[in-house]
């Protein structure tokens, strides 16, 4: 390395950037592009950490990190999200931390935007919704999905394509990355390994038991690619359900009423079948008014002047979504145990959360390697 190269690596870091990525060859330059973009009166850092993509993500990264000396490609041998963030919080050199997905796109201003809200208090995680984008058939369905309630849930982390204006509101345990100080994050315990997925779910549900608000800026809306295949998407929201039973197995105040509509999909499905007649029968007529709904809600998506193909797959991915959720709902119960400490919650009869389980211990190797 030459000299003059050198030292401004060495030099100070105001904020640091993580950025887990896998096999991202697709968006990789796009996301670069866009954390280059990010206006801030300070100097950034960008963390790449590579769970051992077999693309050409690593490689692409290389190439621009020797035109760039601020981007540095780090090695995620446990290759999961959550053991990635905590390798590059581990490097990270600034005080201020900004986490930024391989396949989003934030705003020029998302860093500066989040510090000066850090700054002014009350608050130790700002974030911004969640913009869902579609590139290709299936992606467009499941961000015409995810536009609607009955795709987003009970989450407030969704804004629909260019909706990002309005005042600053609070969170829940659905969050979508965010930016944060690292003493906080240090203070914490980083990103819990155990959590596959939804291990922002998780941490925000520590943040919550110390009474920390999780506050969301409209203008720091950040684009995200949903997947492009239906499969794909049957797998990632089976993961979902799996952890978001895991995380509410372990913090019982972050369950909401709608995580269990999925469960409840997918029981009335197998009612259906295995019920004695009476039940059957009700079953059967609830099958027959959510396939109604869903289709009800295809069809307006065409009347809106959705792309008909698009407007076609929309209940198939919906549907998909919710039984997979479901499926993996249940996956969790019977590995933790039936949600009865989240139900008490959900009725009001759960201790205070200064008494649940924010002390727990947070299982980051990772960041101590």
């Amino acid at each position: 390395m030459e000299p003059a190269a050198r030292s401004e690596a060495d030099a100070p870091v105001d904020c640091s950037i993580l950025v887990p990525v896998l096999n991202e060859e697709r968006h990789i330059e796009q996301t670069v592009a866009a954390i280059r973009r990010q206006r801030f009166d300070g100097r950034l850092e960008f963390l790449f950490a590579d769970g051992g993509s077999h693309d050409r993500t690593a490689e692409i990264l290389e190439r621009l990190s020797r035109a760039d000396s601020r981007i540095r490609l780090l090695r995620n041998p446990r290759r999961t999200v959550s053991s990635g963030l905590n390798v590059a919080l581990a490097h990270a050199r600034g005080r201020w931390i900004a986490r930024i997905d391989g396949h989003s796109r934030a705003p020029e201003d998302y860093v500066a935007l989040g510090i000066a809200r850090l700054a002014r208090g009350d608050t130790r995680w700002v974030s911004g919704p969640q913009v869902p984008v579609g590139h290709g058939p299936v992606s467009r369905a499941i961000a015409l999905a995810l536009s609607g309630a009955f795709g987003r849930g009970g989450s407030r982390k969704w804004h629909a394509h260019g909706d990002v204006g309005g005042e600053e509101y609070d969170l829940d345990t659905g969050v979508f990355a965010g930016v944060w100080e690292r003493a906080t994050l240090l203070e914490v315990g980083g990103w819990d390994e155990r959590w596959v997925c939804n291990e922002d779910s998780e941490m925000a549900a520590r943040f919550l038991e110390r009474h920390e608000r999780l506050v969301c800026l409209p203008a720091m809306a950040t684009e995200y690619s949903p997947r492009d295949s239906l499969y794909g998407l049957w797998r990632q929201y089976l993961l979902y359900g799996r952890y978001r039973a895991r995380t509410y197995a372990r913090h019982p105040s972050s369950m909401r009423p709608s995580h269990l509509l999925a469960p409840a999909v997918v029981m009335s499905f197998a009612a259906a079948v295995l019920s004695p007649r009476p039940v059957r029968r009700a079953a059967r007529a609830g099958d027959a008014l959510y396939a109604t709904v869903l289709i009800g809600i295809g069809v307006r998506a065409a009347a809106s002047g959705e792309r008909p193909s698009d407007a076609a797959l929309l209940p198939v991915v919906l549907a998909i979504m919710h039984v997979s959720h479901g499926l993996g709902q249940l996956d969790g119960w019977r590995r933790h145990g039936p949600p009865i400490a989240a139900l008490a919650a959900l009725a009001g009869k759960r201790r205070r959360r200064s008494e649940s389980s924010a002390s727990a211990t947070v299982y980051a190797p990772s960041l101590r390697d």
